[in-house]
């Protein structure tokens, strides 16, 4: 029995070893470098000082900015608390929440729901078309740009579905910013 419990003991040991420090560290080191950008939280550098990540949603205010999706994750777009609301589809609070948003974003139509809804994770970085498009025409006035321009400059930016099926179109509002800048001091 006491052989058995040796043995037992030491294969938990070396397995836990193996599958919870080398096989890690092995996947970790074949990502960074068969995926280098990918593994390294794929990073967005402007002038060489790190301005966000492609993966991770921030917090864009005021009119001259495209404003991505509302954020549950903490006190807002804090990865270390990534997580939806849990608010039910009849929390006052959630249809506070929305109203306040819908409010905030609202010329009279109707504001596509990722505009006025968090997603699952709360660091959702991406928008749909409809919403990107949905703020041309204030961008545009704010910035004193046709407001063809910057529909243009959303198109250019609309990532298609994934293999064709895979997903939904969508715009990375950080890299539309970035884009919305380029576009404006080039004016």
């Amino acid at each position: 029995m006491k052989k058995q419990l040796i043995t037992a003991c030491l294969y938990t040991v070396i397995t836990a070893f193996v599958l919870g420090v080398l096989y890690p560290l092995l996947i970790a080191g074949v990502s960074r470098v068969a995926f280098r950008d990918k593994a390294n939280g794929e990073l967005i550098r402007e002038n060489g000082a790190i301005v966000g990540s492609r993966l991770i949603g921030q917090l864009f205010t005021g009119p001259r900015l495209f404003h991505s999706r509302p954020s549950a994750a903490g006190t807002g777009y804090d990865a270390s608390a990534s997580s939806g609301s849990n608010l039910a589809q009849t929390s006052k609070a959630l249809s506070d929440r929305v109203m306040a948003s819908i409010a905030a974003e609202g010329a009279g139509t109707s504001v596509p729901v990722d505009l006025v809804t968090a997603s699952g994770s709360g660091l959702d970085p991406d928008i749909t078309p409809a919403a990107a498009l949905y703020q041309v025409s204030r961008v545009a006035r704010e910035r004193n740009l046709s407001e063809d321009s910057v529909r243009e400059l959303v198109l250019e930016h609309v990532t298609p579905r994934q293999l064709g099926l895979l997903g939904e179109p969508r715009v990375n509002v950080l890299e539309l910013n970035l884009a919305l800048e380029d576009l404006h001091t080039s004016h």
